[in-house]
């Protein structure tokens, strides 16, 4: 069994279904990309794979390292190693930043049974990892992703990326919006984060942020199915011809 297997996986979102029968494998130390147009299942397959309670499975299942998640709690599987990277991180006035990354480590540390570091050595590891990303040093007296530059809550998702160290990272559109710095940043620390024993799927409408990475295979997704498989050649032709034709055929 894969470290992630999906089998025949179906999925519902208010009623309707979106997903058909998605059959996707990845191995530790691959990264899976998935292109598509708006609306073809991108992000839904993202979200369930979380867990988030919008998405319902109809069929199918979803096995992360040889267990079986589908009826997990989003908690459960983050302390089982899987990590979102929002779309659209939220904004959630009242919530201090720092505080929200040394509770959410704390409870992590929680669900896996470990102990969880002490607030010095936290701050220690943070503010390395601060510097690195070169955040600015006002973060420590704003509220969670409110009034944050698009770049700025992309940065804030490979924050919590390193220092939460999951093993599989599932990135929903994390190129979005991004300049040229920015998209360099997020696909040096997306690099950093594959090992032999980490595996990311990469949801994303362009290939930009493929030149920064090594991947492993690209899927093409319309109309809630894979209609392609192949490489990274797969993603450079759609930079160029778009998904219309290869919809077409597969229609």
């Amino acid at each position: 069994m894969s470290f992630l297997d999906i089998k025949d996986l179906s999925v519902s979102s208010g009623g309707k279904p979106i997903l058909k029968g998605i059959n996707l494998q990845i191995e530790k130390g691959e990264v899976c990309v998935i292109m598509g147009p708006n609306g073809s299942g991108k992000s839904t397959l993202a979200n369930a794979l979380m867990g988030h309670p919008a998405y319902q499975i109809t069929g199918g299942s979803i096995f992360f390292d040889g267990q079986d998640i589908g009826l997990l709690p989003p908690e459960k599987r983050a302390a089982l190693g899987i990590f979102l990277s929002f779309q659209q991180p939220r904004e959630i006035t009242g919530v201090d930043y720092y505080p929200f990354l040394f509770e959410a480590h704390k409870s992590l540390s929680q669900e896996k049974k470990e102990e969880a570091m002490d607030v010095f050595a936290f701050k220690q590891s943070l503010e390395e990892r601060l510097k690195k990303l070169q955040v600015s040093s006002n973060w420590g007296q704003r509220h969670l992703n409110v009034g944050f530059s698009g770049g700025e809550k992309k940065k804030s998702e490979m924050l919590q990326l390193a220092m939460f160290s999951p093993r599989l990272a599932i990135f929903d559109e994390i190129d979005s919006g991004l300049d040229i710095d920015a998209l360099e940043m997020v696909g040096h620390e997306l690099g950093e984060f594959i090992s032999s024993q980490t595996s990311a799927l990469v949801v994303t409408h362009y290939p930009k942020i493929l030149k920064y990475i090594t991947v492993t295979k690209v899927l093409v997704f319309s109309a809630g199915q894979i209609i392609s498989t192949g490489g990274p050649e797969l993603a450079q032709r759609l930079e160029q011809e778009g998904f219309n034709d290869l919809i077409g055929k597969n229609s």
